[in-house]
């Protein structure tokens, strides 16, 4: 009777304090991981599927954006492009806490910088011998310039040794723009503008072009890795060449990438209908491994 008399005195529990809501990411960092999203969703896809892809005469279509149609050295690089999706996301995730969103910084404008001043010339030694020059003597030769600086080339091959660790994929995000990033990505995935969907490259175009990305390096990178693979076709005998239209990328690929990933060859389903996709693709013929 005493406990129930002192129980009955005891203020009720509080009742437990809601959830505080999430803090909206900021516009600019959304839009940068929903892209990065979807390049990673590509990655996955293509990443399980490659080697069932590889055995059809369309996987130049895909292959002549990595430069090699060998698929132990496409697999590091697809799996270094993930590894840069999945570092951007920490990396803008943790900027998104602090409640920081990115910046779009306008692009220096070249054609207004004013040239470097030229140095000036060093006085010229007269023509004519003076008394204390020996004439058994030539002039010297003028010194030359130091030839320009030549571009680095390509990266070496990589491979599973030489893949880089995530702590330092997320200290090279940090310290790089943004739009550098994205193109690294594309590049490790092998994402090229014929193998986007319109308005998922137009997104990629902006991003990149806003965060200080370069889209023509981009370009110039998948157009070298397209000869590269043609120097390698003979090595494949019985790879087709890539498609070179809209259809027959869709056919190859089953997607454009920014929609659903589809494999393109995977059984239908019972009943005999084709689930819907954006490409209604069209199997190939199997010729075996490239």
């Amino acid at each position: 009777m005493e406990a129930a008399t002192n129980a009955a005195g005891l203020a009720s529990p509080p009742d437990p304090q809601p959830d505080r809501p999430a803090k909206p990411v900021p516009e600019r960092i959304a839009e940068i991981l929903a892209i990065a999203g979807i390049l990673a969703e590509y990655g996955r896809h293509l990443a399980a599927t490659i080697e069932h892809r590889a055995i059809w005469r369309g996987f130049a279509t895909i292959a002549q954006f990595f430069g090699t149609a060998t698929i132990p050295r496409i697999l590091p690089y697809i799996q270094r492009g993930l590894m840069r999706a999945v570092a951007l996301h920490r990396v803008l995730s943790q900027r998104a806490a602090r409640g920081r969103d990115l910046v779009v910084l306008a692009r220096p404008d070249r054609s207004r910088r004013e040239p470097p001043p030229q140095p000036e010339a060093p006085p010229q030694p007269p023509a004519a011998l003076t008394a204390d020059t020996d004439p058994a003597t030539p002039p010297a030769a003028p010194a030359q310039a130091a030839p320009p600086a030549s571009r680095p080339g390509p990266e070496e091959p990589l491979t599973l040794d030489t893949m880089p660790a995530m702590a330092q994929l997320e200290a090279e995000i940090r310290r790089r723009p943004i739009g550098r990033t994205i193109v690294d990505i594309c590049r490790d995935l092998g994402v090229a503008p014929t193998l986007c969907a319109g308005p998922f490259w137009n997104r990629l175009f902006l991003a990149i072009h806003a965060y200080r990305g370069s889209i023509g390096n981009l370009v110039l990178e998948m157009r070298r890795r397209e000869k590269q693979l043609d120097q390698e076709h003979w090595r494949h005998p019985n790879l087709a060449l890539p498609e070179q239209t809209r259809e027959g990328v869709c056919r190859v690929l089953g997607f454009p990438i920014g929609e659903p990933p589809v494999d393109p060859f995977r059984p239908a389903p019972a009943g005999g209908a084709m689930a819907a996709a954006p490409c209604m693709p069209v199997a190939a013929v199997a010729t075996g491994p490239p």
